[in-house]
């Protein structure tokens, strides 16, 4: 698509995280008094997307007024899409997923054969609770091969993040563009009418969905103002349109799990102007302020989260999603890498690019793996051995060139047929912990312990 403003291709963006935006292609073409005036100008709609009730509090309101050339009420009805996606799921039972509470674990899944867009490259992996019932998520992963023609994606159940693993994207929403590469991620909140497109190529990469909530930013309790995730560094696209005539458009609805499509002769991509605090927008991960251990002990994961999706219990999420970035390990008399635990939560980990620090072999760039409720899991064998053979006397090293992310939740996942069945999952994952041998040894040297300022006690 061809900018018909300005004829580049030039991406720009509004900064900050939850602000209440203004943007125009147009100058002017913002009412400057109020939503909804009689006559819009330049004879555009006023339309309002709602992210919340109406009279949900104002803190927590969001919703947008789009000003375009035709309101995206003018198209033919809905229908069943044919073909449709049967590995999208959206609502998680027996009928349709599996619980099982095996560690788990995903090859990079390879790029199909066939032209395949991001609609028909999405596949389920796992997720609990229903979208018709406004609670749950579902974690998803993507591949395809080719740009979405001639159509535009609308995700009715809930808000999509998005985790480009290879391959950048170039995902046109009615706000306007942008241009989202690996190592970034990209937020589409439900009803956002959409378009990727990929400029280089097959891409991949996971989304998580999550059901009649938003993500928002941690609260950073005793870290203080600062830290983590800045506000300033969430990019939100200016407005960008199209004025075409485009015979035979389709816009895929998924409503329930389901895909349907309507019709009609326009770009959705009209909007000539906007304004509000329901948008999308892309986060570079890169610029993530990571905080750790400073003398002993290793940090819970937790302090690394970007985003949370909250419920009503308070320190208590739907889905987090936590990140691993490139940051020094300075612990002294400690065992570095993430403990062994069990954990309320049930944790979904990604890897987009370099190594992890506690899985040495298996988990490849691209894949995935599963770690359920109260299922235990931790490093790898030679991540255990190759640790406690450095000593306490390693000192500070800088973990590089690595960007591992996690999906957790409170709710307990349960697992599509889909992933279970596909030849990607790791049948030997489990062997990673077999060879953990007794270190068990009952002498004088073992009845003390080793402070962290290494005095004896």
């Amino acid at each position: 698509m061809e900018d018909p403003i300005a004829g580049g291709s030039d991406f720009n963006y509004l900064s900050g995280f939850g602000n209440h935006f203004s943007s125009e292609a147009l100058p002017g073409a913002l009412s400057p008094a109020q939503n909804s005036p009689l006559i819009c100008p330049y004879g555009l709609y006023a339309e309002q997307i709602s992210g919340t009730s109406f009279t949900t509090p104002r803190n927590f309101n969001l919703c947008s007024w789009f000003y375009r050339v035709k309101p995206s009420v003018t198209h033919e009805p809905f229908k069943a899409r044919v073909p449709s996606n049967e590995r999208i799921l959206s609502e998680f039972n027996r009928s349709n997923t599996c619980t099982n509470p095996t560690q788990l674990r995903w090859k990079p899944i390879e790029i199909p054969n066939l032209p395949t867009d991001f609609i028909d490259g999405l596949s389920t992996v796992c997720g609990s609770g229903s979208s018709f019932l406004r609670h749950g998520y579902a974690i998803h992963m993507y591949t395809a091969n080719k740009s979405m023609d001639n159509c535009a994606f609308c995700n009715a159940d809930g808000d999509f993040l998005i985790v480009p693993q290879q391959g950048r994207l170039l995902i046109t929403t009615e706000c306007g563009r942008l241009k989202v590469s690996p190592g970034e991620i990209a937020i589409l909140p439900q009803g956002f009418r959409f378009t990727v497109n990929l400029p280089d190529g097959p891409s991949r990469g996971y989304v998580a969905e999550i059901f009649g909530t938003h993500f928002q930013l941690p609260d950073l309790g005793p870290i203080g103002a600062n830290g983590l995730a800045a506000p300033r560094d969430f990019l939100v696209p200016t407005a960008w349109f199209e004025d075409k005539s485009y015979p035979g458009y389709t816009i895929v609805q998924k409503f329930g799990g389901e895909l349907f499509t309507a019709a009609q002769d326009f770009s959705p991509f009209n909007v000539v102007a906007w304004h509000g605090n329901y948008v999308p927008y892309k986060y570079d991960l890169s610029k993530f302020c990571p905080y750790n251990t400073v003398l002993f002990d290793h940090s819970d994961p937790s302090i690394n989260t970007v985003l949370t999706a909250p419920t009503e219990k308070p320190g208590v999420a739907l889905l987090d999603f936590v990140i691993f970035p490139p940051r020094w390990l300075v612990a002294e008399h400690t065992f570095r890498p993430p403990y062994y635990h069990r954990n309320c939560m049930s944790e979904f980990m990604g890897l987009i690019y370099g190594g992890y620090e506690a899985k040495v072999d298996g988990f490849l760039p691209g894949g995935a793996s599963l770690h359920n409720c109260m299922t235990p899991h931790g490093p790898d064998t030679k991540s255990y051995e190759a640790t406690i053979a450095r000593g306490n006397d390693v000192g500070p090293h800088k973990i590089t060139d690595t960007m591992a992310f996690m999906f957790e939740s409170c709710l307990i996942p349960r697992i599509s047929r889909w992933a279970l069945e596909s030849p990607f999952l790791d049948h030997d994952y489990y062997q990673c912990w077999i060879g953990l041998r007794s270190h068990f040894s009952v002498t004088e040297t073992s009845k003390t312990s080793t402070l962290h300022d290494g005095h004896k006690k």
